[in-house]
């Protein structure tokens, strides 16, 4: 993504739509797992990548290569993008129907309360990790991106993903063993 963040930087518009269509992409995944639990969190996924990409598109004269992936840049402002979307979330009221013409197919109360309780507890797991495995897990399994794509993002070589990858999980299992045992 480096040398077309270069080549729209300056001003060729063939390279900042296509560096825009493929940030789209890989940030919409970004914002779908980390906006989840929201409630109309595809649609606030959706939002938030559109902020995202409007953002780097107003940013994107101003870029420097800095010696940091673009990736880098373009996750940083994500990132920002969400926590403003997760704090909106916590403070709007969420509006409901008044009364359903028809039965509720979906998950009885006790699903939901399983899923939240496995949620939760996913959650706290990964909280207990130290911040750079936190993201690494975040990106390469709730985003889904590749190991080139994640080590292009936090500035490591995607070797250094993997081998990260395995400690990080090797480290949830751990921390998952010793809440069952207690």
């Amino acid at each position: 993504m480096g040398g077309l963040a270069a080549r729209a930087v300056a001003g060729d518009t063939v390279a900042r739509d296509t560096l825009l269509a493929h940030v789209r992409v890989v940030v919409h995944r970004y914002c779908r797992a980390r906006l989840g639990r929201l409630p109309g969190s595809e649609h606030a996924a959706d939002d938030v990548a559109q902020e995202v990409c409007l953002a780097v598109l107003t940013a994107l004269p101003r870029y420097r290569d800095e010696g940091r992936p673009f990736e880098a840049f373009v996750f940083g402002i994500a990132a920002h993008k969400v926590a403003d979307a997760q704090r909106a979330a916590v403070r709007a009221a969420v509006p409901t129907d008044d009364l359903p013409e028809t039965a509720d197919g979906g998950l009885g109360p006790e699903d939901h309360a399983v899923r939240s309780s496995e949620a939760a507890t996913a959650r706290r797991l990964l909280a207990l990790l130290p911040p750079h495995q936190r993201e690494l897990l975040l990106l390469r399994v709730a985003v889904g991106l590749s190991a080139e794509e994640t080590g292009a993002a936090l500035g490591m070589s995607s070797g250094a993903v993997r081998v990260a990858q395995h400690r990080a999980l090797a480290r949830l299992r751990v921390l998952a063993a010793a809440e069952v045992a207690s």
